[in-house]
């Protein structure tokens, strides 16, 4: 079993940036991708970012593309997503999750951390 950790969110006004952490427990050889998700008030949790856990291949959500970047570092088992020029429209609940393959799709991601709160003021 996968446990994740999120940490690194907080308050930060438009323009400015946030790194978040993923810190993961257990085998690392029991995931092959980490997603970074997000959850506004009263919508649904949506893709933002993914990487291959083995050779770092990436995929963005559009709107965070040139902005977010996600990266990882296997000798520590600890996930990445640098958040740059942040906007209002950015604030929700960030979330990593581990899988098996790269995806956009939530359901493709079996363990999920708890979550860290980004407030982005304008």
């Amino acid at each position: 079993q996968v446990q994740l950790v999120e940490s690194g969110g907080g308050l930060v006004q438009a323009g400015g940036s946030l790194r978040l952490s993923c810190a993961a427990s257990g085998h690392s050889f029991s995931w092959s991708a980490m997603g970074w998700f997000r959850q506004a008030p009263g919508k649904e949790r949506e893709f933002v970012a993914t990487i291959g856990w083995n050779y770092g291949f990436t995929y963005y959500l559009d709107s965070v593309k040139g902005r977010f970047t996600i990266s990882r570092d296997k000798a520590e088992n600890t996930g990445y997503l640098q958040m740059n020029s942040l906007k209002a429209e950015d604030t929700a609940v960030y979330y990593c999750a581990t899988g098996p393959i790269t995806s956009r799709l939530r359901a493709q991601y079996s363990n999920w951390g708890q979550g860290t709160q980004v407030t982005v003021s304008s």
